[in-house]
């Protein structure tokens, strides 16, 4: 069924209105009148409603309920067209797909709306249910307010990934929340040391409890101590009230001690006590008192390097690592790289002006090749970065900026057929020993169609390769495939 939007001007039909709310409606946007495509929408099933005008399409567009949309770009669009239709399918979810001539002839201002602007593009002419199909594929990721792009994923207490090592981790959490006894979270920096000590209060008897988080070494040395215990008034100068420590307001609840690695050692032989006998003493104070608080603690340090080097108490370490955690680096995690890429993007997609609508694949291939060595950190960074700085609806490679990561640019599929072309024509040459008849037969080509190939690929003129059909000059053949038509 085909509806215009035109009675009397530019006003849509209450029947287009109510149509535009059917599952198989499309809207079609042509600037010329173009009943070809649309008949063979209509064919395929597919109810369409017109717009001839960019006054058309805002008004089409206004109840949000268009979600997938045809432009039909004629070979003259000019810029300041394709300038209106950008201010109107902005704002919209809709999924747009272009309709155009031979791909080759696209001037830029072409080429950079049908990558900002549309999901899919057909180039005619094309066979029949083509546009169908894509229509068709469109409809899937089109949903309002959905992410389609977005991979499935497995999640625990905000840690987001599938792979094994990540399900290793979650299967540690969920045994470790159910016990009291301290457990180490070991890993790099970067890696969610502190999502999994808070999963383990949230699975744990602790969770409707306080979650008290201390970055070790953020806090200087002189200060350390009196932010674990507290301190009585006029313990030191400027101490005008008492003040309760991070450990006592954990009280019930669950501590955790942040790159421990790089607590100094005069406040290690107090912790310990702690540790031992579940009581603390604020600073200034004489009175000992009883704390029922979870310890865990995590660092990027290599504890049993530090012990060796004398930096760390090994007493200490045994009284933390009672249970132990490794978290996985991100190079490790296979792909939970698109997993988490995906999630960052989602979550800051709002930052840019653009509606990001995912990752080409060259980005996916460089975000796999590098190693992240800030992990999940630097992943976010870097996709946060990357949408605010992408030019087109796709985030590419060149967009994320990875250091040491070479971007090249997409080839066309004529330079790919011609690259192949030239390393069979080249690898025939050499098997046959400059022999042209042979390698024109392996390569299953005429004579004529031999020399063509020679010519495109610039080897025609190279003395080796000048050689003789059956007996014929390569002068001569070059004459005769002139006045021979080949199929």
């Amino acid at each position: 069924m085909r509806i215009d939007t035109e009675r009397g001007g530019d006003h849509m039909t209450n029947d287009a209105s109510n149509t535009v709310r059917s599952e198989r409606t499309v809207i079609f946007v042509s600037l010329k009148a173009d009943s070809t495509i649309i008949e063979g929408l209509i064919a395929e099933g597919w109810q369409v409603v017109q717009a001839r005008t960019p006054q058309q399409l805002n008004r089409a567009l206004e109840n949000g309920a268009i979600r997938v949309g045809v432009l039909a770009l004629p070979d003259d669009c000019t810029e300041r067209q394709l300038s209106e239709l950008e201010s109107i399918i902005s704002p919209t979810r809709a999924a747009w797909i272009a309709v155009i001539h031979s791909e080759s002839a696209w001037p830029s201002f072409i080429r950079r709306f049908v990558l900002d602007y549309c999901l899919d593009f057909v180039t005619q002419p094309f066979i029949d249910g083509r546009l169908s199909a894509v229509i068709a594929h469109a409809y899937g990721p089109a949903v309002p307010e959905s992410n389609e792009a977005t991979p499935a994923v497995s999640a625990c207490c905000g840690m987001i990934g599938n792979s094994e090592p990540m399900l290793q981790i979650y299967r540690g959490v969920e045994k470790c929340a159910a016990t009291n006894a301290p457990i180490f979270i070991a890993g790099e920096s970067g890696t969610g040391k502190e999502l999994t000590a808070r999963a383990i209060h949230e699975q744990s008897s602790r969770s409707g409890r306080a979650f008290i988080a201390i970055n070790c070494a953020a806090i200087p040395p002189s200060l350390l101590q009196s932010e674990l215990f507290g301190h009585e008034r006029g313990a030191f100068t400027g101490a005008l009230q008492r003040k309760i420590g991070r450990i006592e307001a954990a009280t019930g609840g669950t501590l955790f001690l942040d790159e421990i690695g790089d607590m100094p050692p005069q406040c290690q032989a107090v912790l310990l006590r702690f540790l031992q006998e579940g009581t603390i003493e604020r600073l200034g104070g004489n009175a000992s008192i009883k704390v029922d608080v979870r310890i865990l603690s995590a660092t990027h340090v290599d504890l049993q390097e530090a012990i060796i080097a004398g930096r760390f108490r090994e007493d200490l370490f045994h009284r933390l690592c009672v249970l132990r955690l490794d978290e996985p680096p991100l190079r490790e995690r296979g792909d939970d790289i698109k997993l988490l890429a995906y999630h960052a993007l989602e979550t800051y997609k709002r930052d840019s002006r653009r509606k990001i609508r995912g990752f080409s694949s060259d980005a996916i291939t460089a975000m796999f090749h590098y190693s992240w060595p800030g992990n999940v950190r630097e992943l976010i960074n870097c996709v946060r970065r990357a949408v605010v700085m992408a030019e087109g609806r796709f985030i590419t490679a060149g967009d994320l900026g990875l250091p040491g990561m070479e971007t090249k640019p997409g080839r066309t599929l004529a330079e790919i057929r011609s690259e192949a072309e030239s390393a069979a024509v080249r690898a025939a040459l050499v098997r046959h020993a400059y022999n042209m008849p042979a390698a024109a037969a392996e390569l299953g080509v005429s004579r004529a169609t031999f020399y063509r190939l020679l010519n495109s690929i610039g080897l025609r003129s190279v003395p080796p390769m000048i050689g003789q059909f059956d007996g014929v000059s390569g002068e001569d053949d070059m004459a005769e495939s002139g006045q021979k038509k080949v199929a």
